[in-house]
């Protein structure tokens, strides 16, 4: 297998799990290698995502690191063989890798959740919300690329309509919900597309009002993604110098204990559709 110049955040994850069952197994990178009949070189370039690994090699690594977790060992196989080139490879050049690997991550998915405060989540967006959102940013994009992140954006919902939709919770704060990112039309026009999508059996929507007593947990955005097993779960947290995939097991805990936390703070989804409602009234 040839080198790789850029992996994705899935390929880098499936390094990061083969470096973590290695760690477990108390094993130095030569002494892997060894056991392998391989170079240290190329143990150190799977481990770095810079070279992929087959299926024969990865299952022999795992027995040599004594890895009995068995879903695990086939969902690690699952990344390392697919050789998916989805929709989200049409615009690799044009977009920041970010955005292609958060497309990525959310087709593998088995579940996605997110909680906004400021922000209606981006798989809810209308096509104006997201523009307005996109147009606000400093420094100011360029109206192609301004275009390109809304297209990608549209269709990232395709995990949400598609044949096999994921199941999807959110929890939106009331400031995100009275924000207008857009004009009034495009406010009226975003809170019933939220309205709309709450139908869904598969999408649960839940809501943060602002006279809530004793809420601390109103601090920071969260998005989350299951994996095949829980171990392959990944956190994403949007910064000011980028877009951070969170992979360790005790932060991912944090975060879904954080989730928890906030969604059982929150209304009901039938509350919540009537207070949607009651908003949009309002417009």
């Amino acid at each position: 297998m040839g080198t790789r110049r850029e992996p994705t955040a899935r390929q880098l994850r499936l390094a990061t799990e083969l470096r973590r069952l290695r760690d477990a197994a108390g094993l130095s990178a030569r002494e892997a290698a060894n056991l392998l009949g391989v170079s240290n070189v190329q143990i150190s370039q799977i481990e770095a995502g810079l070279s992929g690994v087959s299926e024969q090699r990865l299952r022999r690594l795992a027995s040599n690191y004594a890895c009995s977790d068995g879903r695990l060992i086939d969902a690690l196989v699952v990344m390392a063989t697919d050789r998916t080139r989805g929709w989200w490879e049409e615009y690799r050049g044009s977009l920041p890798t970010p955005f292609l690997d958060i497309a990525e991550l959310e087709h593998h998915a088995t579940y996605r959740r997110d909680v906004e405060f400021l922000f209606i989540p981006g798989l809810l967006q209308t096509e104006e919300y997201a523009r307005a959102a996109f147009a606000s940013r400093i420094p100011h994009l360029p109206a192609d690329e301004l275009e390109l992140r809304v297209q990608h954006r549209m269709q990232r919902k395709v995990i949400l309509t598609g044949a096999r939709p994921v199941p999807y919770e959110a929890v939106i704060h009331e400031a995100a919900l009275r924000i207008r990112v857009g004009d009034r039309a495009a406010s009226a026009a975003q809170l019933a597309r939220v309205l709309e999508v709450s139908d869904a059996e598969h999408i649960t929507v839940r809501v943060v009002p602002f006279d809530l007593d004793g809420f601390g947990g109103a601090w920071s955005a969260m998005m989350l993604a299951g994996g095949a097993v829980p171990r392959l779960d990944t956190a994403v947290r949007d910064a000011p110098h980028g877009t951070a995939f969170i992979d360790s097991e005790a932060q991912l805990d944090v975060f879904r204990k954080l989730f928890r936390k906030v969604e059982a703070a929150s209304l009901d989804p039938a509350q919540s559709r009537d207070f949607i409602h009651k908003l949009a009234k309002e417009l």
